[in-house]
């Protein structure tokens, strides 16, 4: 048989020809996640340039909206309250209407009663002849 110092050179040999392969073949994917680690830093530092500022501007507009959905709810408010006051007032109007129709009803009907009675003819008078006594009706 071989010597057995042989077989172990011979393993050891193999297994740095192998690490040598894996760290040739792994070389340029080194370079790349060194890139890439590059890319994100420079993605970080932006990201904390551009980060608070962008923040407190969605702040800001939050704020200014819900400044604006309060004034668009007193503006709601008020404008149900002129609408209520409108229908108010319309009802009233109805009322007054109403009320104005049936007075003018009770004018036309006394001007009506007060044309007849003027059209009428003269009705035939009555005298009394003066050989007769009146007589009381007590």
């Amino acid at each position: 048989m071989i010597d057995p110092i042989f077989w172990l050179g011979l393993s050891l040999l193999l297994v740095a020809v192998s690490l040598t392969a894996v760290l040739v073949a792994a070389f340029p994917a080194f370079l790349e996640l060194a890139r890439a680690a590059r890319s994100a830093e420079k993605l970080f530092d932006t990201l904390r340039r551009e980060f608070p500022p962008t923040l407190e501007a969605i702040r800001l507009t939050g704020l200014e909206i819900s400044e604006l959905t309060d004034d668009i709810n007193e503006g709601v408010n008020n404008a149900t309250g002129v609408v209520k006051q409108v229908d108010q007032s319309l009802s009233d109007v109805r009322q007054n209407v109403q009320n104005v129709q049936v007075r003018t009803r009770s004018v036309v009907a006394g001007v009506q009663a007060a044309w007849q009675t003027l059209n009428r003819p003269p009705a035939p008078s009555r005298r009394l002849k003066k050989s007769r006594p009146e007589r009381s009706r007590e």
